[in-house]
């Protein structure tokens, strides 16, 4: 998706968006687990405000997520956000509240590669490539998982700083990535590679380590840690 097209997403009214980009009629039409985070939280949260439509302000609440961690949100933090009034905060919350409660009292423990192939489900499937970070614990316990970029894999949507930083916040102990290929091909590209090394690079820096990167397709799985492409 380009530049232009999201912000005319973010600026035009929900009404003058075509069908196939509101929230609703693309749940409708595809189901649940093909809205990006910023749709879903659309939905939740109805409409905008003039000048800001509702998916401009759930761009601005899940950017503000990532950067906190959906587990520190508190009112003040949302309450800042033009177009979100009290009401509109307490839904937010309430929601972040149910996502904490579901998953406080049983934490997936990450024990193999295949664990992480399960836990894509939503996105081993799709079309697109999308690029997925999942923050562990000391224990390689998930603390939360978060889709980073959509779209063709490169060095430009795949940031070291953008991976990293929400791992400091959440004070994790490493980090697994994960992307999708549409095409079915299971093996990496040389892009692939150069990728995961410069995270590698960027991980023992920071002292959060960087423990495998799977390539996901719909019916199986590459671990770079098990083809020897990771090595500490």
């Amino acid at each position: 998706m380009s530049l232009r097209v999201v912000k005319f997403r973010l600026m035009a009214r929900i009404k003058d968006l075509p069908s196939v980009d509101r929230p609703r009629e693309k749940l409708l039409k595809y189901g649940v687990n093909k809205l990006l985070d910023t749709e879903l939280l659309a939905i939740l949260l109805g409409n905008g405000i003039k000048g800001s439509n509702v998916l401009n302000i759930s761009h601005k609440i899940v950017n503000l997520i990532k950067i906190k961690g959906y587990n520190k949100i508190e009112y003040a933090d949302l309450i800042k956000i033009n177009g979100l009034g009290t009401v509109k905060v307490l839904q937010v919350l309430s929601v972040l509240e149910l996502c904490k409660r579901f998953t406080s009292n049983k934490q997936i423990e990450i024990l193999s590669a295949k664990d992480i192939w399960l836990l894509c489900s939503d996105i081993k499937q799709s079309k697109k490539e999308h690029f997925v970070v999942f923050y562990l614990d000391v224990q390689n316990r998930v603390i939360e998982r978060q889709i980073m970029s959509i779209g063709t894999l490169d060095t430009s949507l795949v940031h070291p700083r953008e991976v990293y930083e929400p791992a400091v916040t959440l004070h994790a102990s490493s980090i697994i990535i994960a992307h999708n290929h549409p095409s079915g091909i299971i093996e990496p590209s040389e892009n692939d590679i150069k990728i995961t090394k410069v995270l590698v690079k960027a991980g023992e820096i920071l002292g959060i380590k960087l423990e495998n990167h799977i390539i996901l397709t719909e019916k199986s799985y590459f671990s770079f840690k098990s083809k020897i492409l990771i090595q500490y």
